[in-house]
């Protein structure tokens, strides 16, 4: 069986599981000894925050440990960190593209900029300073750096512009406000950086800025879109493509996360497979792009649970087991 070490597992609990389906033995990290999907995972350990220097030692001994082949980032908090470090944790596949296109995509202004370089179509899109005259609003400010919608703020003249850029304390860029519908794009990648397959759904609900409700849909476009933008980028393993389609068709992307989206329940039920490619590239098996593999109309409809805990005896934690 081929061992997955998972960072930042967090509540990512159906990716940890999909894998373990998939014929994976996962190990589970986090700082947090309430992260849930420790106790989903085969084996977990505890790791020093990801500012510690003893982060990335802590991970090499885990690979080297338990003989792991293939490392999943779950959030983005590590993965320029790992993207850096890839070649010091002993030779365990770490599924992100090249340190380069992570760090641009985890800065909002750069992921901007490249996308221009590389011809893809995304909103207008200014540093503070340098927001035109006649720049047409409603313009959004938002968070240069993050996720999850953290403050993201919606400015309806000049004045609320600059009352937005005092107000929010962090670091912004300031965006065109698209009219159009909001769609998401799952695409997995090979280590060449082929799109072995591209699922779009509708979002039809979000909430701190996860996708709680949507549904699959193939479109055509939308494929076609997802497969140039990871291509033409280089990603290799799961990524997540936000995008929206205007009045007149055509579309712009606002943001792209290198790894598993928080709507990864939809592509999964919709046959995408995607734990079972990513296993797959870890034995060194090169699988064939299977664009539009999928099925369409599954709606995903998600929902908080819970995982009650014991003390295990040694200062750990284990699952409460049910009661008989």
């Amino acid at each position: 069986m081929t061992a997955v070490l998972f960072t930042c597992a967090g509540q990512r609990v159906d990716i940890v599981g999909a894998f373990r389906r998939a014929g994976a033995t996962a190990i589970a990290t986090d700082a947090n000894p309430l992260a849930p999907a420790l106790y989903a995972a085969d084996e977990h350990a505890l790791v020093p925050r990801i500012d510690d220097p003893g982060y990335l030692p802590a991970l090499r001994a885990l690979v080297q440990e338990h003989d792991v082949q293939l490392v999943v980032p779950l959030t983005d908090l590590d993965q320029v960190l790992l993207a850096r470090g890839c070649d010091e944790l002993s030779g365990a596949l770490v599924l992100l593209p090249a340190a380069e296109i992570v760090e641009r995509l985890e800065d909002k202004y750069l992921a901007h900029v490249l996308f221009e370089e590389r011809g893809i179509a995304s909103p207008p899109t200014w540093l503070p300073g340098n927001v035109p005259d006649d720049a047409a609003f409603p313009l959004l400010v938002k968070a240069r750096h993050g996720f999850g919608s953290r403050h993201i703020y919606r400015a309806a003249d000049r004045a609320q512009l600059g009352f937005f850029l005092g107000y929010t304390p962090v670091d912004s860029i300031v965006q065109a406000c698209l009219a159009g519908e909001e769609f998401s794009i799952d695409v997995f990648c090979d280590l060449e950086g082929r799109c072995l397959n591209a699922i779009p759904r509708t979002m039809i609900e979000s909430k701190g800025g996860e996708s709680i409700k949507g549904m699959s849909i193939k479109d055509e476009a939308l494929i076609e879109l997802a497969r140039d933008v990871a291509e033409s980028l280089g990603v290799v393993g799961p990524a997540n493509i936000q995008c929206f389609r205007e009045a007149d068709g055509t579309h712009f992307i606002t943001d792209i996360n290198t790894r598993f989206g928080g709507g990864f329940p939809l592509p999964l039920a919709a046959g995408g497979r995607y734990p079972e490619l990513a296993l797959a590239l870890a034995r060194g098996e090169r699988p064939e792009p299977r664009l539009g593999d999928f099925r369409e109309g599954i709606v995903m409809t998600r929902f908080f649970s819970d995982l009650s805990l014991t003390p295990n005896g040694d200062g750990t934690l284990k699952p409460l087991a049910p009661a008989e």
